[in-house]
């Protein structure tokens, strides 16, 4: 059970959209759906997806149990760049989705893992995610690092938590961007008209920092080299969108 103070940039806006924001995993139709069954209360009582919220309104949700898929290896060439007794460093094409997931359920880099490493990646990620430490969207291409046993994972996982690994990536931004250089401070979550999408400076969204610098100006867009202080889903795409 996932209790939350609802904030006062939240207050007047329907229950299921706050949900969906708070919980950038949920769709808006699954949060209506939750809600109906019963599953989110507001100050301890049920209350309809139309509802109001106020600010100071204590908000429970009982997010459901994740679906359990059966995680296959499969034959799918991979672009190693690394690879040792602990680590394989993986070039993730665009369009990969990195483990398996509804809608995803093979095809995924991790099914890719399983038949390359055989029985050597870590179990800390369980069954879904073995060996994954990081991730990157489905059409960025980029470095994943996955790892053979517990304990490389661990000390991958705590050299990504104390920033002492660098993440760099280049994008091409809409707009021409004046500033030669800059920091992206704003909270990130579920774009409440395209939930395909994230969107930067919504209310009750997650904290994401980007760093970025402009590497060339084009007439309508900007090259950039951008570095990761957080990694929330999707932030190098809400960045440049």
């Amino acid at each position: 059970m996932e209790q939350l103070i609802i904030q006062e940039e939240l207050s007047g806006k329907r229950l299921d959209l706050v949900v969906s924001l708070l919980f950038p995993e949920l769709t808006r139709a699954h949060a209506q759906k939750l809600i109906k069954e019963g599953a989110v209360s507001v100050n301890e009582k049920p209350r309809k997806p139309a509802y109001a919220v106020t600010a100071g309104e204590l908000l429970a949700v009982e997010l459901p149990e994740p679906e359990v898929l059966e995680v296959l290896p499969e034959d799918i060439p991979l672009d190693i760049l690394y690879e040792d007794s602990d680590v394989i460093l993986v070039n993730k094409p665009k369009g990969m989705v990195v483990h398996p997931a509804a809608g995803h359920a093979s095809g995924t880099l991790v099914n890719a893992l399983l038949y390359h490493c055989r029985d050597s990646l870590s179990g800390i990620n369980g069954i879904l995610r073995p060996g994954i430490v990081h991730r990157i969207d489905k059409d960025t291409t980029g470095v994943i690092i996955a790892c053979k046993n517990d304990r490389a994972h661990q000390c991958i996982a705590a050299q990504l938590k104390e920033h002492s690994i660098t993440r760099r990536y280049l994008a091409l931004a809409q707009g021409v961007i004046r500033e030669d250089e800059g920091t992206v401070d704003a909270p990130l979550g579920r774009d409440p008209e395209n939930r395909k999408k994230m969107k930067s400076g919504l209310p009750g969204g997650k904290h994401a920092v980007t760093h970025f610098r402009v590497l060339e100006r084009f007439s309508a867009a900007s090259y950039l080299s951008c570095s990761l202080e957080t990694g929330r889903t999707h932030q190098i795409l809400a960045l440049c969108a």
